[in-house]
């Protein structure tokens, strides 16, 4: 026999077992509808991978699982995909939560299974892999995903697997019963755990009040080497730390995990799950649910479909809705109050309790504490539950996380305990998620804190740099100057920069003083570059199907009648001059202009689109020529980077152009 060590506190509650456990398990069947929240566990919920209308069979993805704690989601049973929206769930807060909504078809139909291997030829991670794959979680607890929670680090050795069988809670049944008719798969799921962990011991422990449970799991388990470990009963042995320490005498400490003591614990259902996973390929779509209390007709165990709606399984009990003052999924120590019988069953889902109000008496209201201190003697985690209740009162968090808070597994001893029936956990509950808000919030803040700070070394670096470039485009110029001193005669340069600017300024006086034909001249030829370059750049628009195509017409009309303004002008000019000019002379140089003007647009007008396409690709060809050698020139010298940037962006413009002008000739050929 196994010694077995006790813990702190504890209480011992009415058990009310017997009158669900004189039937065997019936199948719920199917209900018309199934309702599958997209979060049933510890972690992220998953995302939904069909739609509404698709059509789906017994087993299938639903949802695939949405980063590392997380499991997927099948369908319970064939059927069409009528909905995926919020819908109302079995949740302390009463809140809604993203479903998805299945009407069956009543044929069941299966999807193909997943393929299956002896498990002994499989490592651990592609039976992790199986685990994760076929949806399963704790299906006892908090539903943590059962392939993270297997998941050991390296480095560190488990000396016991214990597989929980306690099932303490007043009322529940689901495990005894699955103790009783189903032992050989316990066993069977104990067997992969114990492959896939590699513990020192394997221990299935079980309370001392269920006897023929205990009895099957023996015999199934005998020449297997896992052991069978009854021990006295008390509310809550059921507990993962509390069961730990009831078996090993190990201590878990606080905010540690079973691994840091060499522990790993697993849900008696789940061990069966994980058989079902691995040896038949079928995922998590069921589970054993007690239905009890005073309130039903014949309290008995279901293996229901995941997603089952709670009012139709209480139908299949027997319910008496006049008899029932509110509905616990659950039991009536840890259990929450269902707000709507449409709430659906969960993997979490062991117990659906209908008290009538004699059996189960709304508590009375809370009085003032009278500091007895019977919470403390209670708390199975040895915490201070009076002054956690001052702390949650006054708010104080800091405090509350202090006195570990958080070691807190909401068994509810202390309430059950408190002669002045105050709802301690409540309390405590509410400050949890309190807390945990807070620290979210001081995430976000501390984010938004680094993103700034990022930023602005960011800018600073940036100026640093910028400033760097400046320094250096200084002392570059320095060293030029010096050095053409040096090669030179000598000459100053900023004397020889003055000589330069007075030279320019002379040329535009000059300039000033050209003749009347000779600006006009100049007038008819810009007007004409500017008329080529207006139409290059219509037709691109136009080929593009560009909204600035009208404006871009606005454009080439207004250079079309201001070229015509000054040929006219240029033409008038010319035959001023002719008057006065000889009979001997045929053309002056005005008229010349415009004759080699008018050539050159008649001349273009008379090519064909092949060589028109020829022509826009040669200019085109020259001014990315001459780009690309003002950008070589600005980039050798260290220029400004605004001015690179532009150029780059010249180039990079006129290449496109290039590409398109010669995708034209090419398309005219």
């Amino acid at each position: 026999m196994r010694k077995v060590f006790d813990f702190h506190g504890g209480v011992h509650p009415l058990e009310n077992k017997h009158q669900s456990v004189r039937t065997p398990i019936a199948n719920a069947g199917i209900p018309p509808e199934l309702v599958i929240p997209l979060s049933q566990h510890i972690g992220a919920p998953s995302s939904p991978v069909v739609g509404v209308g698709d059509h789906v069979l017994k087993g299938q993805v639903i949802a695939e699982a949405l980063g590392f704690v997380s499991v997927p989601k099948h369908a319970p049973s064939s059927g069409t995909i009528i909905a995926i929206e919020e819908r109302l769930i079995a949740h302390p807060s009463g809140h809604s939560a993203p479903c998805i909504v299945i009407a069956t078809d009543g044929n069941d139909e299966w999807a193909p299974l997943a393929d299956t291997r002896p498990y002994e030829s499989l490592d651990k991670s592609e039976l992790l892999e199986l685990i994760r794959h076929a949806g399963i979680a704790g299906m006892g607890g908090a539903g943590f995903p059962s392939a993270v929670k297997l998941s050991v680090k390296a480095g560190i050795t488990i000396d016991t697997l214990i597989i929980n069988g306690t099932e303490c809670e007043p009322y529940i049944t689901a495990d005894d019963v699955l103790m009783r008719e189903r032992s050989d798969r316990i066993i069977a799921g104990a067997k992969i755990l114990r492959h896939l962990i590699a513990p020192g011991e394997t221990i299935i422990g079980v309370e001392d009040n269920k006897p023929e449970g205990i009895a099957a799991l023996r015999k199934a388990a005998e020449g297997s080497g896992i052991e069978i470990a009854s021990f006295p009963t008390k509310y809550p042995s059921g507990g993962e730390k509390q069961l730990i320490e009831i078996l090993t005498g190990k201590q878990v400490p606080s905010g540690g995990l079973p691994s840091d003591v060499g522990v790993v614990c697993q849900n008696l259902g789940s061990a069966v799950a994980i058989y079902e996973a691995v040896v038949k390929g079928k995922p998590l779509i069921s589970r054993i649910t007690t239905v009890t209390g005073d309130a039903v007709d014949e309290p008995q165990n279901f293996e229901v479909l995941i997603g089952t709606p709670v009012s139709y399984l209480l139908e299949k009990a027997g319910y008496e809705p006049s008899k029932n003052n509110r509905l616990i999924m659950g039991g009536p120590m840890m259990g929450v109050t269902v707000p709507d019988p449409s709430v659906p069953v969960v993997k979490t889902t062991n117990c659906l309790l209908a008290p009538t109000p004699q059996e189960l008496p709304v508590p009375p209201p809370a009085q003032a504490c009278i500091r007895c201190g019977m919470c403390a003697e209670a708390c199975p985690a040895s915490l201070l539950p009076q002054q956690l209740f001052w702390f949650a009162q006054g708010k104080e968090f800091e405090k509350l996380e202090h006195h570990n808070l958080f070691d807190c597994i909401e068994c509810g001893a202390c309430s059950y305990a408190c002669p002045s029936s105050i709802p301690l956990v409540q309390y405590y509950r509410a400050s949890k998620a309190d807390i945990l808000h807070q620290r979210k919030e001081q995430e976000k803040a501390e984010q938004a804190r680094l993103r700034f700070e990022t930023r602005q070394q960011r800018l600073e670096q940036a100026e640093v740099d910028k400033e760097a470039k400046r320094a250096a485009r200084k002392k570059a110029a320095e060293a030029r100057a010096k050095s053409a001193v040096d090669d030179g005669d000598g000459e100053d340069p900023i004397q020889a920069a003055i000589a330069r600017a007075q030279a320019k300024k002379a040329a535009q006086q000059a300039g000033e003083d050209e003749s009347e034909q000779e600006k006009l001249e100049k007038t008819v030829v810009a007007a004409r570059r500017r008329l080529d370059t207006a139409s290059t750049k219509l037709e691109e628009a136009k080929a593009q199907g560009s909204e600035l195509v009208d404006a871009l017409q606005t454009g080439l009309d207004k250079t079309r009648a201001k070229l015509n303004a000054a040929e006219k002008a240029l033409a008038a000019l010319g035959e001023a001059n002719a008057v006065v000019a000889t009979e001997s002379e045929p053309t002056d140089a005005a008229q010349a202009a415009i004759q080699r003007a008018m050539a050159a647009r008649e001349a273009e007008t008379a090519l064909s689109p092949a060589e028109k396409a020829k022509s826009d690709l040669d200019k085109l060809e020259q001014r990315l020529e001459k780009s690309r050698n003002k950008l070589a020139q600005t980039q050798a010298s260290a220029g400004e980077e605004k001015v690179i940037e532009a150029l780059a962006a010249t180039v990079q413009r006129l290449e496109q152009k290039v590409d398109a002008a010669q995708q034209a000739l090419g398309e005219t050929n």
